[in-house]
């Protein structure tokens, strides 16, 4: 009787073994490579890390629903890592696409960083390292961009890609469905991936009984964008962790030491490239984040005597919306904040009209003065509503700033007393207004000016219109008496105020 086992039978079991970690990715790693193996490169590595040990386990438990049962399963698997430098999550990003090709037919995996270079020269290398290593590497074929699966008949369903990013191509993002089976989008070095590419790949992780598993990974390099969002505003919705490298096995203590020394433990230096946090502001920041979140805690002032003041910020085109908003010296946060995403002039006219008429009836809400951005479609809807009897004065942003030897126009000039503001000054807890208020970037233009960025530069950084943020700016246009203070000066116009427009 021939008991002999065949090559068939070998590659049968290999195939059934592997096939049973579909939902268990730290045992696939554990299996697929010869750790602690005498002449192999892991002769004196006897596994994952610490940190991936924890999350190869939590994916596990989230793909077989053991962890947090308040999370359906059937929901997107979203884990968002933010660390400092050495700590080999190119390594882990290797893994999981073995694991995710490794233990399901017809996987789509797409991988991206924030840059060509650094998925070209960083991420696919140390994916190239581990699919040699794996066990199972005949089973697939690595190309410069891609891992796909050896068999012809599954080789365009079956496969990862290294795709680098683009604004004006974001179809590789847009075309991730794999209804049925499995779809893994990792973002490599995410803080600077735009966030176009992250509306575009979550608007396109929609299929239903599908495993959806989206990570991203990086230095947290910006104090803004979705990176950022996804351990503040959007936290609720991503499993996050900030790694210290100092607490990681195999990094370089001494080289972190020496950087501690030269810049400190709270410098934002040390904090992104040693403990994996974000940083208080961004080195062409115009408002830092630390700012903006001691103005969301900050106390309402009690303050009647200065003036209302409105600031109206005209949505130009696509989804920008059009934003009022009011502010009644240090208080920000007090009054409502209207959005209107009407494209008809003059349906928006009436639209602003009637809240201004809602805000007079009370003595306690009567706007003292009403700032509008003249610029495009603001000009002939300023002039309607001065028809109609609002008073609202008309600002450009591109004009001349008062001070002109600082401020290169007025737009930068309102930022300008609107972040002064802020040291004392109180705003709404809105994550929107925060994000707005800490992307704008500012440069020096050639006559030694501080210019504030376009919009549209913004935007092709990924980052939206900062709607809000311009309608607050607004109410710092020119300086504002309150009523009250009117009618003590038309009473005795010798009257003298050491009255502030801009910190009340």
């Amino acid at each position: 009787m021939n008991n002999q086992i065949t090559e068939p039978d070998i590659e049968q079991e290999l195939a059934n073994d592997i096939m049973s970690f579909r939902h268990d990715p730290l045992g696939c790693v554990l299996y697929q490579y010869p750790w602690g193996e005498k002449n192999t490169e892991l002769a004196d590595k006897t596994g994952p890390r610490a940190w991936q040990t924890e999350i190869l386990t939590y994916l596990g438990d989230r793909l077989r629903g053991g962890a947090d049962p308040v999370e359906a399963v059937s929901e997107a698997i979203q884990a968002a890592t933010a660390s400092g430098h050495g700590i080999g999550k190119s390594a882990l990003v290797a893994w999981i696409v073995m694991w995710g090709l490794s233990t399901l037919i017809d996987t789509k995996i797409v991988v991206t960083a924030n840059t060509e270079g650094q998925l070209r020269t960083k991420t696919w290398p140390e994916v190239a390292k581990w699919h040699r290593l794996a066990i199972n590497s005949h089973w697939f074929q690595f190309t410069a961009t891609s891992v796909a699966s050896a068999n012809p008949d599954h080789n365009k369903t079956w496969r990862a890609d290294a795709i680098p990013w683009s604004e004006h191509n974001t179809e590789a993002f847009a075309g991730l469905h794999n209804e049925g089976k499995r779809i893994i989008l990792i973002f490599d070095e995410a803080s600077n991936i735009p966030r176009l590419i992250w509306e575009t790949a979550e608007g396109a992780l929609t299929d239903s009984n599908t495993e959806i598993i989206w990570l991203a990974f990086g230095n947290p390099t910006k104090p803004e964008g979705r990176f950022h969002e996804c351990f503040g505003s959007l936290a609720h919705r991503w499993r996050t962790r900030q790694i210290d490298s100092r607490t990681v096995d195999g990094t370089n203590k001494a080289l972190f030491k020496e950087w501690e020394q030269d810049h400190g433990e709270d410098s934002d230096f040390f904090k992104v490239r040693v403990r994996g946090m974000f940083p208080a502001q961004s080195a062409s920041q115009f408002i830092s984040s630390a700012a903006v979140e001691a103005a969301k805690r900050r106390e309402i002032p009690v303050d009647l005597e200065s003036p209302l003041i409105c600031g109206i910020d005209f949505g130009r085109s696509g989804d920008d919306p059009s934003v009022m908003r009011f502010r009644r010296g240090r208080d920000a946060r007090t009054y409502p904040v209207f959005k209107f995403r009407e494209r008809n002039s003059m349906k928006l006219t009436a639209m602003i009209m009637d809240k201004l008429k809602q805000m007079r009836r009370y003595p306690e809400t009567r706007v003292d003065a009403i700032f509008g951005d003249g610029g495009g479609i603001g000009g002939p809807i300023i002039d309607r509503l001065n028809q109609l009897g609002a008073g609202c004065i008309e600002v450009g942003f591109g004009e001349a700033a008062v001070d002109n030897k600082r401020w290169g126009n007025k737009r930068t000039e309102m930022w300008a007393h609107m972040r002064d503001w802020l040291d004392t000054g109180c705003i709404d807890d809105d994550p929107e207004l925060t994000t707005e208020l800490c992307s704008p970037e500012y440069y020096d233009n050639p006559k030694d000016q501080v210019l504030l960025e376009k919009k549209s530069d913004m935007k092709k950084r990924g980052l939206g219109s900062p709607d809000n943020g311009d309608a607050l700016s607004m109410t710092f246009a020119h300086p504002v008496l309150s009523s009250k203070l009117e009618e003590i000066l038309d009473d005795d116009e010798q009257v003298e105020s050491d009255f502030s427009p801009y910190d009340d």
